[in-house]
């Protein structure tokens, strides 16, 4: 599998990415397509050339991306997207932990595009915007039009301009404009504080630094002295797969992270790499129902080896790889090519990580029953 190729639901202040391997460009027929039925799509195009009545209207251009576009709705994959030209350069950045936009993760749950978390003093934090809420709107167009990642594509820009949600929070039913001014955040993936003798360690996302921000922090706990692990994976909405099984390798000796299935069945398992520090402290993982993609990855694996208690609610389900494939045109297919399965085979996508412990507890309450259950009190 591609090193490129990306996790992430998608970020929308780090959506620059889409997380992305990059193709050669897609050919009309392949032995996975049917010929019949590009037979028929080329017929209805020669049909309209040769028979609309208002031929000034035509535009090549605009009917090619129509069809393209309607092919991918009719896929039904929230997770399949067409880039057009503009929104395909957009896309071309990597998760770097620096971006520009409102910082705000988003995904598309039951149909809806929804807000998996705020950045914690982003400009959307600061704004109002609260993990659960609906978007119903962005600058005036509804979200029920856009694709996932048209979504994001409409919602980040340069720092300093604005942008205009039509929210819905969670359990109300009247619902709110929010203008929010972009801005430049630097966002660390890694934050960590002892508390008590347990370490506290949140990874907000997998990015390229995630790795090497987590390797000192691991070898500072033993300094200090620590009895075990808090990893805190709440509303992480994923990142780079490569570095998921990084972090996974600080804390498993050996073994498959991942077993990946393409759209053949071939199976590529992705395995515990050789690292320097590897701890088998006590682990606490927390998890909610916006932990995504990579950090259900994680979760599960560790679940699997019963190398940590996994605590919280179920996962969110977003268990699928997904590559960008750029067209003649310069739009491109953002698409859906392999599912994940745990190590124990378990399929991630629509069925999420459930927890060994299920918890109701939400922000400092569930790390403080973490800090106990390590500790022996429960």
């Amino acid at each position: 599998m591609p090193k490129a190729v990306k996790i992430a639901v998608i970020a929308i202040s780090l959506i620059a990415s889409l997380g992305l391997s990059f193709g050669a460009g897609c050919s009309l027929a392949t032995n996975n397509q049917p010929a019949q039925g590009l037979d028929v799509v080329e017929q209805a195009w020669n049909f309209i050339f040769q028979d609309y009545v208002d031929q000034e209207r035509l535009d090549a251009d605009a009917l090619s991306q129509a069809a393209i576009k309607g092919m991918v709705e009719a896929l039904d994959d929230p997770y399949t997207s067409y880039l057009d030209a503009e929104a395909y350069q957009l896309s071309l950045s990597n998760l770097e932990g620096k971006f520009e936009g409102i910082g705000a993760n988003i995904a598309i749950k039951d149909k809806q595009l929804m807000i998996i978390a705020p950045i914690a003093d982003s400009p959307a934090a600061k704004a109002g915007i609260r993990a659960g809420d609906a978007i119903l709107e962005i600058n005036g167009k509804p979200t029920s039009e856009m694709s996932l990642a048209e979504a994001a594509l409409n919602i980040r820009g340069p720092k300093g301009t604005t942008v205009r949600l039509l929210i819905l929070h969670q359990g109300e039913t009247k619902s709110e404009e929010i203008e929010i001014v972009r801005g430049e955040i630097e966002l660390p993936s890694v934050r960590s504080e002892m508390k008590d003798d347990i370490a506290y360690i949140n990874i907000a996302y997998f990015s390229q630094r995630t790795d090497e921000e987590l390797s000192p922090v691991l070898q500072s706990i033993v300094q200090e002295a620590a009895t075990g692990i808090i990893l805190d994976l709440r509303s992480n909405p994923g990142g780079s797969l490569e570095v998921v099984v990084d972090v996974a390798s600080h804390f498993l000796k050996e073994g498959i992270v991942v077993n990946v299935v393409d759209n053949q069945g071939k199976h590529t398992v992705m395995k515990v790499k050789p690292t320097e520090v590897v701890t088998d402290l006590p682990l606490v993982v927390l998890v909610n129902s916006y932990s995504a993609s990579g950090s259900e990855v994680l979760a599960g694996a560790l679940q699997d080896y019963a190398r940590a208690t996994i605590a919280g609610t179920k996962t969110y389900g977003k268990g699928s790889v997904n590559v960008l494939r750029q067209l003649k045109d310069g739009s491109a297919l953002y698409i859906t090519t392999a599912r994940w399965l745990t190590p124990n085979g378990r399929l991630i996508e629509g069925k999420g990580i459930d927890p060994d412990c299920e918890l109701e507890l939400k922000g400092e309450d569930a790390i403080r029953w973490a800090i106990d259950y390590l500790q022996g009190n429960k």
